[in-house]
């Protein structure tokens, strides 16, 4: 089998949806963050405080949350494609409010025939290992 890794339209294609993504987040904006994970009860979310199984959970999350503090600078994404339809995503990200700590996302995305897909994400705050933040 071969597939290609950071084939350059690929991985265009995924950098875009991730900066959908994260411009939807700190906006608040839940639809479009609906829309962009894969309606599917196998969609699996790993939050800072939460595990959620399917999208039904991921819904019920994302429409409960408090649209405060949102705001982050991210650093050192890594979007690495593997073939034409399937990606990882991995930063870590900073919020003003919590200067000792990093934040830490992973997500596999896919393609599907209406658009690439969160199909699996985790999120986690860790101490920040290089002080402050970046």
């Amino acid at each position: 089998m071969t597939t290609e890794t950071d084939d350059p339209a690929v991985k265009a294609e995924v950098e875009a949806a991730f900066a959908a993504y994260e411009a939807a987040l700190v906006g608040n904006d839940v639809a479009t963050l609906e829309a962009l994970f894969w309606d599917d009860p196998r969609t699996i979310r790993y939050g800072g405080g939460e595990n959620l199984y399917g999208m039904e959970a991921i819904r019920a999350f994302r429409r409960a949350r408090s649209p405060a503090g949102l705001a982050r600078t991210l650093s050192r994404t890594v979007i690495t494609t593997h073939g034409r339809d399937c990606a990882t995503a991995m930063t870590l990200f900073h919020r003003e409010g919590n200067p000792g700590a990093v934040g830490r996302q992973s997500q596999t995305w896919r393609r599907f025939p209406d658009g690439w897909k969160v199909v699996a994400a985790h999120v986690s705050v860790i101490p920040d290992p290089e002080g402050a933040g970046a």
